[in-house]
């Protein structure tokens, strides 16, 4: 059943356009389902620290993404509270499964390494 929502056009193409980024999109799909710290995102993508920093605050900056600080770590998951959740959700849901990426971090021994 499709969830109704009302979303406005400016929010909507600012959404669609971060989204837009492969890297933002296969983040969002990944921490829909899981929560991630930064250096995760950089053993996945493979990208410089400063690099996913960046994408991560374009997300957090519009209320896409939220973060939890734990000791001196901070970890990202989906605003799941955010007004806008119902339209991303239904974005996210038409994606393919990316579990893959956390499970390989996971046999590789650098799931969550930096806590």
């Amino acid at each position: 059943m499709l969830m109704e929502t009302s979303i406005e056009m400016e929010k909507a193409a600012l959404i669609l356009k971060l989204l837009g980024d492969q890297t933002r999109l296969t983040m969002m799909k990944i921490l829909d389902q899981h929560v991630c710290c930064v250096c995760e995102f950089v053993e996945i993508f493979q990208m410089s620290q400063p690099a996913i920093s960046q994408h991560l605050r374009k997300l957090k900056d519009i209320g896409l993404v939220r973060e939890e600080r734990k000791g001196q770590w901070i970890f990202y998951s989906v605003n799941k509270r955010n007004e806008d959740y119902p339209f991303l959700k239904q974005v996210l849901d038409q994606l393919p499964n990316q579990d893959f990426k956390i499970i390989k971090l996971e046999k590789n021994g650098t799931r969550i390494s930096c806590c």
